[in-house]
């Protein structure tokens, strides 16, 4: 008796917990339907409008880097952003943001710019080319990062959202939504089912000369309102092929301070050195 009434408890919790299958008016939803739903639901928990009207933010706090599972590197580390106008509709494939990665105290140690595909690597020497497969690695992750996504993709062209339904992660209740492009990209999205928020997201690439696999999986954590609502995890973590290669913990995060466009292009006298060998 007492174990039908915890399997009958057990069913209900669960019923209670899934996303409903109708729509307002009682019809069955899609998959398509209840994704887009979904999305909405998160960009509306992330700060819906005022989210949409972030123009740059500035994350400092710590970075670590691993190899093999072992911690390889740890430095300060300051990270610019500034999003740049896009078109209406978004031209699919086709970035529109500026980034600048600082590191040392007093950001002393160099930096990492990436703006109008191109990347360099700034040093006191003078900034050098990036190679290029880290400028496409560069590109192709923040092309397919949610939160990317939801603030400069939405509207484009071909770009679908799928339900794919629930499950737990860290014995928390999840929705699961498979954001796709034009170009049959897909960037699987777990979403917290009481927050709205994404904790976790699931995007394959693949080396365009040796075809092979990538799994980068990103978790995000410790959520906090950074200003007028919205939100922005603290805690950033990206795992490829299950081995975990980098954390950022910001301390602080701070949006919409008008950043300067000197932070994003390089100096006129600034020497531009030859790409390594």
């Amino acid at each position: 008796m007492k174990v039908t009434l915890l399997l009958a408890l057990s069913l209900a919790a669960a019923l209670a917990q899934a996303p409903s299958s109708r729509d307002r008016k009682g019809a069955v939803a899609s998959p398509q339907e209840r994704g887009k739903r979904a999305i909405d639901e998160t960009l509306a928990a992330l700060g819906g409008d005022r989210f949409l009207a972030v123009q740059d933010r500035t994350e400092s706090g710590r970075a670590y880097s691993f190899y093999r599972e072992q911690l390889s590197g740890l430095s300060l580390a300051t990270i610019y952003t500034r999003y740049v106008k896009r078109p209406d509709p978004p031209v699919p494939g086709m970035l529109w943001v500026r980034e600048r990665q600082s590191f040392g105290k007093n950001e002393r140690n160099g930096a990492v710019l990436f703006a109008d595909d191109k990347g360099y690597q700034i040093t006191f020497r003078g900034a050098r080319p990036v190679p290029q497969q880290t400028l496409d690695r560069y590109q192709d992750s923040t092309l397919h990062n949610v939160f990317y996504i939801l603030r400069q993709r939405l509207g484009e062209p071909g770009l679908a959202f799928d339900h794919r339904g629930t499950d737990r992660i860290d014995n928390r209740p999840v929705e699961i939504v498979d954001i796709s492009d034009a170009d049959n990209h897909t960037v699987t999205v777990y979403l917290d089912h009481i927050t709205k928020l994404p904790v976790r997201q699931l995007y394959v690439r693949r080396d365009p000369k040796t075809r092979e696999r990538f799994e980068e999986v990103t978790l995000f954590s410790k959520y906090r309102d950074v200003g007028g609502g919205v939100q922005w995890p603290l805690d950033i973590q990206r795992l490829r092929n299950d081995e975990k290669i980098f954390e950022m913990y910001s301390e602080t995060v701070e949006i919409n301070q008008g950043l300067s466009q000197s932070l994003f292009v390089l100096p006129a006298d600034m020497k531009v050195l030859p790409p390594a060998k």
